[in-house]
C-alpha cells in the first residue's frame, strides 16, 4: 500500500509547504505549520485541461450601455453623522467593515443604529461572538433602548449564521466581530488570516445574493490597522475607522473606502451616558476657547470629505539647545521639517536652535497640504511672541520655492469661516473669491514672505 503523502499547512494563512519549516514561506508567521494529509489531486489537476475547457459554456456578455443603472436605494440609520459617512444610509446588499480600538464605541454605535432601524419597521439582527445575549441586553438598558425589538444571536459558527440570515432575511445584520467567526471547512483557529478571509467571503456572497446589508466589526492591530488580511478591505464595499482618544468624549468615524459615497468623509460623535450622539457643529470641538488671542495659534479650514471643518493649529517654539526637537501631533512630522526649511530660506525666520512643537487641537488628523500656511504662521507667531488678530484664519499649500499654492474648494472653506464669525483671512491668490464675502476681509498672497508681511501689518 502506498504511503499517504503529507503536507504542512499554515494555520494563519492556509499556505502549504512540502516539509516542516519554522517560518511560513507565505505569510512569515512563526511555528504555524501543521502536518496534514495531502488531498488526492488526481482530479483537480486536470480540471483546467484543454478537454475540460472545451466542455464549459462561455458566459454571456452584456454591453455596458445596455445595463440599466439606477441609484442605490438608501435607508437612513436615524443617526445623521453615521449616514453622512455611509454616503446617505445603508444600501441593500452592501457590506460595511468598521474597525477601531477596543472600547471606542463600535458596538455601542451599531446597537443604537439597529434600534433606530427596527423602530422604523425594518427587521434587524445582531450576531455577537464576543458577548452573551445578556451582556448585549445590559448594554441596551444602559443606553436607554428599553423595549428594543432587535433580534440577538450569540453564535460564532459560520454555517449557523448563514442559515439564520437565509431563514429570517433581515434588512441589516451586524457581525460582532468577524475575528470570532469560524468555518468548519478550515482547521485554523478563529481570527486567523485564513478564517477571516473565508468567513468574510461567504458573508459577502450571502449579502449580494440575498440583499441583506451586513456590517462586519473588525479588530485592529497594535499599529492601528485592521487585523487580518488586506484582502478583507478589498472584499467589502465600505471601510469605516473609528478615530479619537478613548479618554476623550469625542469620536470621529472616517470612511477610508466607500463604493457608494465619498471617501475621507467624517462623522463626529460625542460619547454620553446614553451612548454616542452626533455633533451638529464639529468645528466647535477643534477650536480652543481663548478669551484673548494667544501667540502660536492659527485657525485653518480643512476639508474632510465634503465637509469644511475649522481646526486650530497650535505651535510652540522654545529654546532647544544643540539638538532641537521637531514634534507634531495630528500633522505629518516630515512635512513640518520641510516647512521649517522653507520658512528659513524664503522668509528669513530661523528655528535651527529652537524646539518646535505643532499640534492640531481636538485630536483630529490633518493629511492635506492646505494646512501648510497656517502651520508656518503659527510657528512665526510663537517665535515672535505676538498673537495673530482675533477672528483670523489661513489656509494654503506652501511649495519648496516659497510659493503659496491654492487649496481645493477654497470658496466653500471661506463661506464656512464667515458663517462662524471669522473676519480676516490670508489665502492663496488663486483662492481669492471674485465677489466679496460679507464680514470677511481677504488678503490674497502668492508667496510665504508676503503672507508674513500681511500678518505683521495686521498685528
Amino acid at each position: 500500500m502506498a504511503k499517504e503523502k503529507t503536507v504542512y499547512t499554515c494555520t494563519e494563512c492556509g499556505g502549504t509547504s512540502p516539509k516542516w519549516l519554522g517560518k511560513c514561506p507565505a505569510c512569515n508567521a512563526w511555528n504555524t505549520l501543521i502536518e496534514s494529509v495531502a488531498d488526492n489531486g488526481a482530479v483537480s489537476k486536470n480540471r483546467y485541461s484543454q478537454q475540460h475547457q472545451g466542455l464549459t459554456k462561455a458566459s454571456e456578455l452584456t454591453v455596458l450601455a445596455d445595463i440599466e443603472a439606477t441609484d442605490m436605494q438608501r435607508t437612513p440609520t436615524g443617526h445623521e453623522e453615521l449616514d453622512r459617512v455611509l454616503g446617505g444610509g445603508i444600501v441593500e446588499g452592501g457590506v460595511v467593515l468598521i474597525g477601531g480600538d477596543p472600547g471606542i464605541g463600535k458596538s455601542t454605535l451599531l446597537l443604537q443604529a439597529l434600534d433606530s432601524l427596527q423602530r422604523t419597521g425594518l427587521s434587524t439582527l445582531y450576531v455577537t461572538g464576543e458577548e452573551s445575549g445578556a451582556q448585549v441586553a445590559l448594554r441596551a438598558r444602559r443606553l436607554g433602548l428599553d423595549g428594543s425589538q432587535v433580534k440577538v444571536m450569540a453564535e460564532i459558527q459560520l454555517d449557523k449564521i448563514l442559515a439564520t440570515l437565509d431563514a429570517h432575511q433581515p434588512a441589516i445584520a451586524v457581525i460582532d466581530s468577524i475575528q470570532t467567526v469560524y468555518s468548519d471547512q478550515l482547521t485554523s483557529a478563529p481570527g486567523s488570516v485564513a478564517q477571516v478571509r473565508e468567513c468574510a467571503a461567504h458573508l459577502t456572497r450571502a449579502a449580494k445574493a440575498s440583499g441583506v446589508c451586513i456590517v462586519l466589526v473588525g479588530h485592529v492591530t497594535k499599529e492601528g490597522a485592521l487585523a487580518g488580511p488586506r484582502v478583507l478591505e478589498h472584499m467589502v464595499d465600505t471601510v469605516l475607522y473609528f478615530e479619537g482618544d478613548t479618554h476623550s468624549s469625542f469620536r470621529l468615524v472616517r470612511a477610508i473606502k466607500n463604493r457608494f459615497g465619498a471617501v475621507n468623509e467624517i462623522g463626529v460623535f460625542a460619547m454620553t451616558e446614553k451612548g454616542l450622539k452626533g455633533v451638529s457643529n464639529p468645528s466647535a470641538i477643534f477650536l480652543s476657547q481663548h478669551s484673548e488671542p494667544v501667540p502660536g495659534s492659527c485657525v485653518m479650514v480643512t476639508l474632510e470629505g465634503t465637509r469644511p471643518l475649522l481646526v486650530e493649529i497650535q505651535a510652540l517654539v522654545d529654546d532647544g539647545g544643540p539638538s532641537p526637537r521637531r514634534l507634531s501631533v495630528g500633522l505629518d512630522k516630515d512635512r513640518l521639517a520641510m516647512l521649517l526649511a522653507v520658512l528659513h530660506r524664503h522668509a528669513g525666520v530661523a528655528c535651527m536652535d529652537q524646539d518646535v512643537f505643532v499640534n492640531a487641537v481636538g485630536g483630529v488628523r490633518i493629511s492635506e497640504p492646505a494646512a501648510d500656511l497656517a502651520v508656518m504662521l503659527a510657528i512665526a507667531s510663537s517665535l515672535r511672541g505676538k498673537a495673530l488678530p482675533k477672528g483670523f484664519l489661513a489656509f494654503g499649500e506652501v511649495g519648496l520655492a516659497g510659493e503659496v499654492r491654492p487649496a481645493p474648494r477654497g470658496q466653500e472653506r471661506l463661506r464656512e469661516a464667515a458663517k462662524l464669525g471669522f473676519s480676516v483671512a490670508v489665502v492663496p491668490k488663486a483662492n481669492a473669491p471674485k465677489k466679496p464675502i460679507e464680514g470677511l476681509t481677504i488678503h490674497a498672497v502668492e508667496r510665504i514672505e508676503q503672507a508674513l508681511e500681511v500678518v505683521r501689518g495686521l498685528a
